[in-house]
């Protein structure tokens, strides 16, 4: 049973560096239907005038020629986690209706498959819109050595983002599938394929 029907949704998640967006990519690629909740966001900060507004009005800074400015928008609200929580209460409720427009178009348009990229999907509560959850995973000093390659990225910011999200092993745990993004491409999207199959067979049930 569906939580939507006649389409299956798909919940993807994964704590930072661990190639969440690249495993999302690799669902399109299979011909899912997918959307991106970081995107979303940045969408909503070029173009929704409620939250450039509010973000003004919050964090003048932040918005420059009209629109927010991201980097800028993080250098504020970094570390305080008032100040995040004001944020995140403004932006969640504009997310989940975004993506719920999204999958009843997928579903409108033929796709059988909805995949939702949802970095804080169990801190947000978000497994609740998915039928089912698949995590990217691999080992800590893999995922360490990403997220220290990208640009701006320190141990510091690194360990802090860690502390706000959801630690890896619970997030296994809690899933329905698990993508190894810890050994090759191919390894991943082997992973990948596995569960579209078992997905298709569940929803053709």
């Amino acid at each position: 049973m569906t939580l939507v029907n006649g389409i299956t949704i798909l919940g993807v998640t994964g704590s930072i560096a661990m190639g969440k967006s690249t495993v999302t990519k690799m669902f399109a690629d299979c011909g899912a239907a997918t959307t991106n909740a970081d995107q979303i966001v940045h969408d909503l900060y070029t173009t929704n005038a409620e939250v450039i507004g509010f973000i003004r009005e919050n964090w003048p800074d932040a918005v420059v020629d009209g629109a927010v400015d991201r980097k800028k928008l993080g250098a504020a609200v970094f570390g305080d986690d008032v100040a995040i929580k004001k944020l995140e209460h403004l932006l969640h409720p504009k997310v989940k209706q975004t993506e719920e427009d999204f999958v009843l178009a997928a579903r409108d348009a033929g796709h059988w498959l909805a995949v939702l990229d949802i970095p804080l999907l169990y801190e947000t509560g978000a497994e609740k819109r998915c039928d089912y959850v698949a995590v990217a995973s691999s080992p800590y000093e893999i995922q360490k050595s990403r997220a220290l390659s990208r640009p701006n990225m320190t141990e510091e910011k690194f360990e802090q983002i860690l502390a706000r999200q959801i630690p890896d092993a619970e997030k296994r745990q809690r899933a329905d599938f698990i993508v190894d993004t810890g050994k090759t491409l191919l390894h991943s999207e082997s992973d990948v394929k596995k569960i579209i199959k078992t997905l298709k067979e569940k929803h053709h049930a």
